[in-house]
């Protein structure tokens, strides 16, 4: 429970230190005294949106603080679960607001996210705001007051997590079909580009054969030519070429190799030279007879160089290897296209186990559902009854959604009539300010028996009730807090005021700097003189008195 609140700078605070109490306490004070101010300084602990222009003018930032006692909610296993320091007697949550528009939150003292913060917050405190009256004709809001009495939050995450895998197929399913209807509007063409690669009949390395061949046939004469001369240069006609003159050589070196040994060696290697001179010489003879002059083979070759030019331009590479490559991704392309169906069946098949698998979910939610709204309308037309409301009836409708959404199959809405004789009809249009503000407050007082949240704050749930039935809304909220709960209600009327076991109030007071606001506890005489004022407004009288005082007694 909250047992510390300290608030310094913010808005019109300069200070606020207070301690809370155990039970139902009530704050009082005029309207526009600071009461939403100390909600809104609450409210930036529980992660709401920070705002440089609620720092209290002059100072270079503002700090919240609140302390909690732990050791009646069996918190621990949370704490451990996110990695945070664990003390049951104080847990201490706050946030840092500097005039530069920095925040920074702590927990125990340690640094934490602000998203951190928000959710064990969230666990701690339930602020109830005059705007969240509205929420009662929501459905979502309405689905999830018979989610956490029904007590099916196992369920809920099982069938979530069924939910998300269903969704998750059938977009994979979607992508899929979407992606096989293109690929079979492409499959002709695809076709088509495949089969003129097929029939070229393409080797790896042919352009490069090809256009080498190309060159020598298109260089013919000139090879010919070139090739016959160099044959002349080895063994002329005449003799006098470079083999005959190597011979000479060696014959001379022979003679003088008796007189001259070295020589020997030296005519030798004359002998390597020209066994490899004449090898060479043999194959310019057989190039010279093979070369020729082809005008069937060049167009030929041209021909199937042209074929190959056409195809690499086509699809905008260079090279057969290219070509090659991009046969081969066609052939896979195809092959995907002729497997999307198999795939396509598979991924149905996987999607319908999921979807019976989640509607066998959905039932069982639906079912929790309705054992437990059977009994929220009883619980909740018995505490209705005592306020106000003798001819109350209430009933939760179920309808089946089309198609299931992440909280499963069912549509509720509340139906409600506070009159005899009365149709049910949907509690939005039909219940008034006071009958929404008693029904909200009795769901409250069903969820408090289901939770253990440690604190309760309702912001003027008395809005357009009095007399009796502010009272015995006041008892409703005396009741919630006699257990381990701390329940805090803002109000203006005495009745609520006078049922609190601590009572504090809110005032403003001008000074020469400037206005600020204030929280104090009040001692019993003062809160006598407190409820009196509420009772008969600014003017204080002996009635007024003595009635705060019957009031308290009571």
């Amino acid at each position: 429970m909250l047992t510390n609140l300290h608030i310094q700078n913010y808005a019109l605070i300069d200070r606020l230190d207070i301690d809370f109490e155990r039970g139902f306490s009530v704050i009082t004070g005029e309207t526009g005294a600071g009461k939403s101010i100390i909600l809104g300084a609450i409210g930036l602990l529980l992660g709401q949106r920070a705002d440089s222009k609620s720092i209290k003018a002059g100072a270079a930032k503002c700090i919240i603080e609140a302390r909690f006692d732990l050791s009646a909610y069996g918190m621990k296993e949370y704490f451990e679960e996110n990695d945070l320091e664990y003390d049951e007697g104080e847990c201490i949550l706050r946030r840092e607001l500097s005039a530069s528009g920095k925040s920074r939150s702590f927990i125990n003292d340690v640094p934490a996210p602000l998203s951190q913060m928000k959710e064990l917050g969230e666990q701690l405190i339930d602020v109830h705001s005059q705007h969240q009256n509205l929420l009662l004709g929501k459905e979502g809001f309405q689905l999830s007051v018979v989610d956490i009495l029904a007590n099916d939050a196992n369920e809920l995450a099982t069938y979530k997590e069924t939910f998300n895998h269903w969704k998750a197929l059938t977009a994979e399913l979607n992508a899929l079909t979407e992606e096989a209807e293109k690929s079979r509007a492409d499959e002709d063409y695809l076709t088509f580009q495949l089969k003129q690669l097929e029939e070229l009949n393409l080797k790896e390395g042919e352009q490069e054969e090809l256009e080498a061949e190309a060159d020598r046939l298109n260089h013919a004469e000139e090879i010919k030519s070139g090739l016959y001369t160099a044959g002349q240069c080895f063994c002329p006609d005449d003799g006098n070429g470079v083999i005959g003159a190597l011979k000479e050589v060696q014959r001379h070196l022979r003679d003088i190799a008796r007189v001259y040994p070295v020589a020997d060696e030296w005519q030798e290697r004359v002998e390597s030279c020209l066994i490899e001179l004449k090898d060479i010489n043999d194959e310019v003879e057989s190039g010279l007879e093979q070369v020729e002059f082809n005008p069937a083979r060049m167009e030929q070759v041209n021909d199937r160089l042209n074929q190959l030019y056409t195809l690499e331009q086509k699809h905008h590479v260079q090279t057969d290897t290219e070509l090659l490559a991009l046969a081969e991704d066609l052939s896979t392309r195809l092959d995907a296209i002729t497997s999307y169906d198999d795939r396509i069946a598979k991924l149905e098949k996987q999607r319908e186990a999921a979807f019976d698998q989640l509607m066998k979910q959905a039932s069982a939610l639906t079912g929790l559902r309705k054992k437990a709204a059977t009994r929220i309308e009883k619980q909740l037309t018995e505490h209705l009854l005592p306020l106000g409301m003798p001819n109350v009836q209430f009933r939760i409708e179920f309808a089946n959604r089309r198609e299931p959404d992440a909280t499963g199959m069912d549509n509720l809405t509340f139906l409600f009539s506070a009159n005899k004789n009365a149709p049910l009809q949907d509690i939005a249009h039909v219940a008034s300010g006071g009958e929404i503000a008693r029904v909200m407050l009795s769901l409250k007082a069903l969820i408090a028996g289901a939770v253990k949240l440690p604190t309760i704050i309702f912001d003027e749930i008395d809005t357009g009730v009095s007399g009796k039935i502010a009272e015995r809304m006041a008892l409703i909220m005396q009741e919630m807090g006699e257990t381990d709960r701390q329940v805090i209600s803002i109000t203006h009327l005495p009745q609520i005021a006078a049922r609190g076991t601590t009572h504090y109030r809110v005032y403003k007071e001008d000074t020469d700097t400037g206005t600020t606001s204030h929280l104090i506890r009040l001692t019993p005489d003062e809160r006598i003189t407190e409820i009196a004022h509420m009772l008969s407004g600014e003017t204080l009288t002996e009635a007024a008195m003595e009635n705060a005082k019957e009031l308290l007694r009571n």
